[in-house]
This record gives structure tokens, sequence and C-alpha cells, in this order.
């Protein structure tokens, strides 16, 4: 086995341990500073469900959950997740089943190409979460509409994908009033 030539030392102070909890497990990760968490994820720990698109902050097909906020990953420095709590469209299942939005998204063709679906997904999670805590929740398009604002799907139109977590939100939130916001709304 080969040795390893010494770090040059301005070269060890652009790598950084970056300590963050993916999916509900521990990670610790070596990463160049100037990588971003996207980076971090694909590259080092190999979950690609996370989808490197504009690297601008335009798409959202890399929006993740960090600390429970939807965020743009691509954007996001690697070591700016330090002791963070991030989740991945890979953690949406539990225990092999799918999330109610995967498989809604799945049953109602909500997904075409897929590219947008990992970011929506995590969005959509978000917009249930917020629903779910909510005192009086109110299931509305336009509100559905508005937390998916920061996602870009250039094949479905989004009403697929508005009826797919729509449903969602009136399956785990079964105390939700659904109100129609006009055409396309809920009944």
């Amino acid at each position: 086995m080969p040795i390893a030539e010494p770090l040059d030392p301005a070269q060890a102070r652009r790598i950084a341990v970056v300590r963050l909890h993916v999916n509900g497990q521990a990670h610790a990760v070596a990463a160049p500073t100037h990588w971003t968490l996207l980076e971090l994820l694909r590259y080092q720990l190999g979950l690609v469900g996370s989808k490197q698109g504009c690297d601008k902050g335009d798409c959202g097909a890399c929006t993740v959950l960090v600390d429970g906020l939807p965020t743009l990953a691509c954007l996001t420095l690697a070591v700016a997740a330090e002791g963070r709590h991030v989740e991945t469209v890979e953690g949406l299942g539990v225990g092999g089943e799918p999330h109610p939005l995967q498989r809604l998204f799945a049953e109602r063709g909500a997904a075409q190409c897929g590219f947008c679906t990992p970011g929506m997904l995590m969005s959509s999670a978000h917009y249930l979460d917020e629903l779910g805590r909510a005192d009086a929740p109110v299931i509305r398009r336009a509100d559905i509409a508005a937390a998916l604002g920061g996602n870009l799907c250039r094949c479905t139109g989004y009403t697929k994908i508005l009826e797919a977590v729509e449903a969602a939100a009136q399956e785990t939130c079964s105390r939700a009033q659904a109100i129609g916001d006009g055409p396309g709304g809920a009944a």
C-alpha cells in the first residue's frame, strides 16, 4: 500500500470535518470547505436523491430540510450544516414504506421526468409539518402553491403536484378543513 504524501498545511486548512445528523444518523464527514451541502450529501454520503440542477438557488431541485426548514442545499456551505439535522428525500419514508407524499405523487402522476420531485417532496413535507402543528389547520391550494413557490417543474404544469399534496394533507391531517380557492381548489 503506497504511503500518502503529507498534507500541505494550506490544503489542510481547506478541509473540514463536518458533524451532522442526516436522516436520523450521525455523520462526521471530511469535506473541502468550499463544498456545498449538496456536494457533501451526494459525493460523500452517496445520497443522490437531492438533484443538482441550477446551482444558483433558482430551481429547488436540491431542497432538503435543515432543522425542519426547507433549505437549498446548492447554496448552503457544508460547514454551515455543522451540528444540524438534515433530512433528504431518502429519509422521508419509514421502515421501507413510502411517505404518503411519495405514494400520492406516484398514484396521482405528479412526477413526469422526476428531476424536480425530490425538492417538491421536501417542500411539501415541510408544508404538511406546518399544517400538522396548526391549531385549526386549513388546507388551501393557494397555501400549497406558496409552499412550493421555490420549486420549479418543467414537465407537469403543477396541477397534479398540487392535487397530490392536497390529498396527502387531507390524509395526514384528519382534523384539517379543506377550503376551496376557486377553480381547482379543494371542495
